[in-house]
Formats: structure tokens, C-alpha cells, sequence
């Protein structure tokens, strides 16, 4: 089974930056796209960010671009979450998740999801 951990959660200020990391383990994950998602308090679990195994592809949500950067490490089954210029809300817990495939649609839904870590932006 896969298994997805998530570290780099905390509170950070408005305008401030943030770093997330998330170890895969139980296989390889070298050409499976990852990605983040995200749940606020009383809201929906929504899409983040995606990126292709090779990490040349990256989807972002509308409300993240310019501001988050994902990325890989194959040799260290690691996928990178890197925000900044952080809001009030982009407060959520914060999914890593791998999609089991080497094909990503943006209609598509992970196969795999990590248990979470918190981000809280103060205003």
C-alpha cells in the first residue's frame, strides 16, 4: 500500500512563505502524477496543484497561480509544495496525494491521500 506523509505545516503571517514536503513509501511513484489539495474549515476539499511524473507538467487552481510552486524529487519519493505569498485564505489542511497513474485529466481524483497537515495564515 501506498502510504503518503506530510510535514511543513504551521502558521505563518500574511505575506510570508511556507514549504511543504511529502514522502511517498510502499512504491514507487517515479511515474505517477502528485499532487496537493486542500480543506478549509467548512468547505469543500479542493484542488491545489498537480504535477507529472518527469515533474515537466504543473496544474495549479486558479487561486494559487503565482504564488505556489510544486515539485518533485524521484530519487527521494518526494513532492514539494512551495507557497508564497500566503492569504488568511489559504488557511486549510493540506493533502498530498498521488494519483496511481501516469495520466492526469484536471476532472481526475486521487487514488492515495496523506493524512494532512495544517497551514494557518494569520491577517
Amino acid at each position: 500500500q501506498v502510504q503518503l506523509v506530510e510535514f511543513g505545516g504551521g502558521l505563518v503571517q500574511a505575506g510570508g512563505s511556507l514549504r511543504l514536503s511529502c514522502t511517498a513509501s510502499g512504491r514507487t511513484f517515479s511515474t505517477d502524477v502528485m499532487g496537493w489539495f486542500r480543506q478549509a474549515p467548512g468547505k469543500e476539499r479542493d484542488f491545489v496543484a498537480a504535477i507529472s511524473g518527469s515533474g515537466a507538467f504543473t496544474n495549479y487552481a486558479n487561486s494559487v497561480k503565482g504564488r505556489f510552486t510544486i515539485s518533485r524529487d524521484n530519487t527521494k519519493n518526494t513532492v514539494y509544495l512551495q507557497m508564497n505569498s500566503l492569504k488568511p485564505e489559504d488557511t486549510a489542511v493540506y493533502y498530498c496525494t498521488d494519483y496511481g497513474s501516469n495520466v492526469y485529466n484536471p476532472s481526475d481524483v486521487p487514488t492515495y491521500w496523506g493524512q494532512g497537515t495544517q497551514v494557518t495564515v494569520s491577517s
